[in-house]
């Protein structure tokens, strides 16, 4: 399957570019080792982290379909991180063996445009919400749910947290701390509870 989808593997060193806003991907990244963010910044170099992607995640599937469109994004190394690139248009095209695992990874390619669409949908529902305080019970109450316990980690730390929210970080930081005080939520570092409020 490596060979017939002409799979090549590139590492990076840490707060190195993978791509940058206006380049052309031919190929879906798989993160092999490490973490590559998904970050889309404006003229001005203001940051909203779209996504991150760890181990077993892909990025760039719907630009590397969409051949003629230039990314609206860039992606970064948050830490040294290998990525595995496969050829999208060899992937959607079956062989002329017609392979069952071939058939298996287009469906599994599917799946994962399905996710994507999912949790894209998740985070247009918090950054829809009007306040700083309201976009962070979104979240939290979303994370909460997914990891199916009131006690969770989250993948960002406060920065990125606030890029993801597209809020500011010293706003968010005094709402946290306000949650905490009306006994909603207890945090420390990136380890969060929610709770219901004291009486």
């Amino acid at each position: 399957m490596l060979d017939c989808l002409s799979a090549k593997t590139l590492s990076y060193p840490k707060g190195s570019f993978l791509f940058h806003y206006g380049d052309h991907l031919d190929s879906l990244g798989l993160v092999v080792e490490g973490c590559v963010d998904v970050m889309k910044e404006d003229f001005w170099g203001n940051t909203n982290l779209m996504t991150r992607c760890r181990p077993g995640d892909i990025f760039g599937e719907s630009y590397a379909i969409r051949t003629n469109c230039a990314l609206e994004v860039s992606l970064y190394a948050e830490q040294n991180s290998t990525v595995l690139y496969l050829n999208v248009s060899k992937m959607m095209t079956l062989c002329s063996r017609a392979c069952e695992f071939h058939n298996q990874l287009t469906r599994n390619l599917l799946s994962v445009l399905a996710e994507r669409n999912f949790q894209l949908g998740q985070k247009l529902e918090h950054m829809t919400k009007r306040t700083t305080r309201e976009k962070l019970l979104s979240y939290l109450s979303s994370e909460a749910r997914r990891s199916g316990s009131s006690s969770f980690d989250i993948p960002f730390n406060r920065q990125q947290l606030a890029d993801y929210l597209s809020v500011d970080r010293s706003a968010m930081s005094n709402e946290l701390c306000h949650l905490r005080d009306e006994g909603l939520i207890s945090f420390q570092k990136n380890h969060f509870t929610v709770q219901f409020p004291s009486s």
